[in-house]
């Protein structure tokens, strides 16, 4: 366990020329980490206040307001350090944050009693003060961390299940369990062809041809190539037939062609991560599978019989196949890496001609210099 008494004092050293700088500059995304208080006047300040920069010899540093007051200086009358309970325990919930993290990367198991217990807070109150200042709950943070620690230990091992466990989870089914809130579809939405959920879809045009977005207001939720725009909408129809389908609204657009472009950028051979939001229902073994190939560097292909021997599963390659073939967001969950032991492509949904062409996009990636995973 971590001594946050020993941890807390760690961090009253703050690095005075660090911190000078950012005064000089006015640096508001300095704000938050550190005050710096003025003893000739007797005011302490955050780093960007609009103030004319005090002499450097009559500047003290601070970690909080907190530290600041009881050095006899009152808040700034400009830029108001202490204007809220949030900013004043901005840089006790970054200790939070990377508690957290520490945590989760040594496969410890964390509730919100064990972490207001560690951090002194009661759990209220953590709640409150957590979600105001990072914008999700202590609990949404920790099992992002989790996902994110899954992805990393998938890179480092052979074995989803090892990394499963490795990342914290008790089995595969938790994983499952946390589909809501990492793929988002629940299996009743999907099952009742996503009733009550409203999708936006647009269609661009990219170097691998037409191919249609579908988005509800948690993520991506179908990306496919087709021939044509009418015979995408009745796919996308034909998948989620009870949803409530339209074009993309003007107010949706910017974040949707963001994710357009990314998608493009990716396809024209310019980047090559691909982390965008989903909203899609998956088995747990859909799961496994596709947060294999996610976790995969670009380039890197992997044969049916590996990819189902690293779900624990050796002879489940046939269904590794039926995973990747029931993959509704071509190239965000990169299904064209698995291909067939004997070195052939095998199949693909939207076509072994993309599925080569992806697949030279991410070996001429690779062989550049330009790596990164999806």
């Amino acid at each position: 366990m971590i001594d946050l008494v020993n941890a807390a004092a760690a961090t009253r050293t703050l690095d005075q020329e660090m911190c000078w700088s950012a005064v000089r500059r006015k640096d508001r995304t300095e704000e938050g980490r550190f005050y710096f208080g003025v003893m000739t006047t007797g005011v302490y300040c955050r780093p960007g206040c609009p103030a004319r920069t005090p002499l450097r010899e009559n500047v003290r540093f601070y970690r909080t307001p907190a530290d600041a007051e009881a050095d006899g200086l009152r808040p700034c009358l400009r830029c108001h350090p202490a204007a809220s309970g949030v900013e004043a325990n901005r840089s006790r919930i970054r200790q939070v944050c990377d508690l957290i993290h520490s945590k989760v990367a040594g496969g410890d198991v964390l509730t919100l009693g064990q972490l207001s217990r560690e951090v002194g807070m009661s759990p209220f109150h953590l709640q409150r003060t957590f979600r105001a200042a990072v914008g999700v709950t202590p609990r949404q943070f920790i099992e992002q961390c989790r996902m994110e620690a899954l992805k990393a230990k998938l890179r480092e091992s052979v074995s989803v299940t090892a990394a499963v466990y490795d990342a914290g989870f008790g089995s595969s089914s938790r994983v499952y369990e946390r589909s809501d809130s990492h793929l988002g579809m629940t299996p009743r939405q999907y099952g009742s062809g996503a009733a009550g959920i409203a999708i936006s879809y647009a269609t661009i045009e990219t170097p691998l041809g037409l191919l249609m977005l579908g988005a509800t207001d948690r993520g991506l939720c179908f990306v496919q190539f087709g021939e044509s725009a009418g015979q995408l909408l009745g796919s996308l129809q034909a998948e989620y037939r009870a949803a409530a389908i339209e074009p993309m609204p003007k107010p949706r657009a910017p974040q949707f062609r963001l994710w357009a472009e990314s998608i493009s950028s990716y396809l024209r051979g310019e980047h090559f991560s691909l982390d965008l939001p989903l909203d899609i229902q998956a088995t747990a073994f859909q799961i496994q599978v596709w947060t294999y190939l996610q976790s995969s560097p670009s380039g890197v292909t992997k044969s049916y019989s590996e990819i189902a021997q690293a779900t624990g599963n050796a002879k489940a390659a046939r269904a590794v196949a039926r995973a990747c073939a029931a993959n509704r967001v071509a190239i965000v969950i990169p299904c064209h890496r698995a291909i067939r032991g004997n070195g052939q492509l095998g199949g693909y949904r939207w076509g072994l001609d993309r599925k080569k062409a992806l697949l030279q996009v991410e070996s001429v990636s690779k062989f550049s210099g330009k790596s990164g995973s999806t």
